[in-house]
């Protein structure tokens, strides 16, 4: 998964929104692309119509065509964060990169204000759209350093890396926007104590000494965007999620 946060456009162009894209992502890899947008809160429920304009070029404000419209219903008092499907937007940028001039971004309620946060405005930093993107995993692996690698069928007794998939939704934690689900691994099986003096320690202390335990000896970090306690989205690496190798120490 990649994020990309909006960019403030120059003078005479709408607020919002163009978009850095990582090199890494490319049209066909693309699995899912959601515009996230946060609504200002309304005094009673209304509905509110979402409207993304694709900007058709820089030396003309104007010249735009909606390529997205949303109708949703928004309770009083309730801030909110919606998202929009850009996959085929996206594409298309990508493909043509002359044709990428940044979206518009409108959400009008029942009284024509507008509640879309599009720019770092007092008191909603953090609050800017985000674009998050899913691409496929088309590159090549590095090869792996040694280490077994088992599953549920397997019958093997060693030290040994298994599959284990961490569904967020599960536990709860809603807070998470992406991935709801990652392959996080663990560790588990025997380990032959290697040196003789482990052995011979272990007999005449068996309380000083556990000898070699399987554990993660390698791990790998992933990419997460979520909301903080202040309903800011946040898009970070979250160190030492994934085990990639599992060794006796």
């Amino acid at each position: 998964m990649v994020c990309a946060q909006a960019i403030t456009q120059s003078e005479g162009m709408p607020k919002c929104c163009m978009f850095s894209l990582s090199p890494k992502i490319m049209p066909n890899s693309i699995l899912k692309a959601l515009l996230w947008i946060y609504l200002r809160p309304v005094e009673e429920p209304t509905t509110v119509f979402i409207q993304i304009s694709h900007l058709k070029s820089l030396s003309e404000g104007n010249n735009h065509s909606r390529i997205r419209a949303q109708k949703i219903d928004v309770n009083a008092r309730t801030n909110s964060w919606q998202h929009i499907d850009m996959k085929q937007l996206l594409q298309l940028w990508l493909k043509q990169p002359e044709s990428n001039f940044g979206i518009e971004i409108k959400a009008f309620d029942a009284n024509g204000n507008d509640l879309a946060v599009t720019s770092a405005e007092s008191g909603e930093e953090g609050l800017q759209p985000f674009l998050e993107v899913k691409i496929s995993d088309t590159g090549k692996r590095s090869r792996r350093d040694t280490g077994l690698d088992c599953d549920e069928h397997s019958t093997e007794s060693r030290c040994c890396r298994y599959p284990l998939t961490v569904d967020f939704e599960e536990f709860g934690w809603d807070w998470i926007i992406a991935p709801k689900r990652y392959k996080a691994n663990y560790c588990s099986g025997e380990c032959v104590q290697k040196y003789p003096h482990s052995h011979i320690v272990n007999k005449a202390n068996p309380r000083g000494s556990a000898g070699p335990c399987c554990t993660p000896t390698k791990m790998s970090p992933i990419n997460m965007l979520y909301f903080n306690d202040r309903e800011q989205i946040i898009y970070g690496k979250i160190p030492s999620m994934v085990v990639d190798l599992c060794g006796c120490s």
